[in-house]
């Protein structure tokens, strides 16, 4: 084969239809699999989003348990205060000095009542997010299940075809290492932006491949003589006449 520089453009368009034909052949093997692939990145996804959820109703509840440890020591404090006010009204020597640390009393116990108030409340909501990582680790479990089950399923698909697939792809490589790079950027860009992946379509019928617009003889006259490379002016694939298919076959 003729370095990129000096190839023919019969050259080029022969190793552009041999990346084609192999390419087609890797991309039927990969329909086999179907969404298969698609749906084990989903499910995937879908399990580290309810780990991570988890991860973070577990820091909700540390932090409610924290906030309600916080007001069990108020509630303390304010024992102790009572206790302390209580003992006091033992040694006061009037009325006013009484009834003030009994303003102090009450308080503390209005205090009390308070802070057990919102003990209780995130006690309720301590509750609901212990439930809550009930629930998600519940389907999460069901997700792995089933992440298991495709993964078996795309194992027992791929089994086959992994080895043949593996070899077609590093002729694909070898081939796109002796054309230009120019065309294989073209190539791939035109595999990219196409339904089927055709980027280089045989004439058939006196239309493209590809999309079945007609090519005017002329046009045909100039793909069949091989003399450049030649697009379809609808599609934008790469044109070659069926005779050479069938030389280059």
């Amino acid at each position: 084969m003729a370095d990129k520089v000096n190839q023919t453009e019969e050259q080029k368009l022969k190793l552009l239809f041999q990346l084609q034909t192999i390419d087609s052949k890797i991309d039927e093997i990969r329909t086999l699999r179907g969404e298969l692939p698609l749906q084990i990145s989903d499910l995937e996804d879908e399990v580290i989003g309810l780990e991570t959820r988890t991860g973070k109703i577990k820091d909700e509840i540390e932090t409610f348990t924290n906030t309600s440890n916080d007001f069990k020591n108020k509630i303390t404090e304010s024992e102790d205060k009572i206790k302390k006010y209580e003992k006091q009204q033992m040694t006061v020597k009037n009325n006013r000095e009484f009834d003030s640390l009994n303003k102090e009393i009450e308080f503390q116990k209005l205090e009390i009542q308070l802070s057990e108030k919102r003990i209780k409340e995130y006690k309720e909501k301590i509750k609901a997010e212990k439930e809550r990582i009930k629930e998600i680790k519940e389907i999460n479990k069901e997700k792995k299940a089933e992440l298991k089950e495709k993964k078996a399923e795309l194992d027992d698909i791929t089994g086959e075809t992994r080895v043949e697939e593996e070899k077609l792809v590093k002729k694909s490589e070898k081939i796109k290492a002796q054309i230009e790079e120019r065309l294989t950027k073209a190539y791939t860009r035109i595999r990219n932006n196409v339904r089927n992946g055709i980027a280089v379509a045989v004439i058939d019928r006196g239309a493209c491949g590809g999309c079945h617009n007609k090519i005017p003889p002329q046009r045909q006259l100039d793909i069949a003589n091989r003399k450049k490379i030649i697009v379809c002016e609808h599609c934008g694939r790469i044109l070659i006449d069926p005779l050479f298919v069938d030389e280059i076959n």
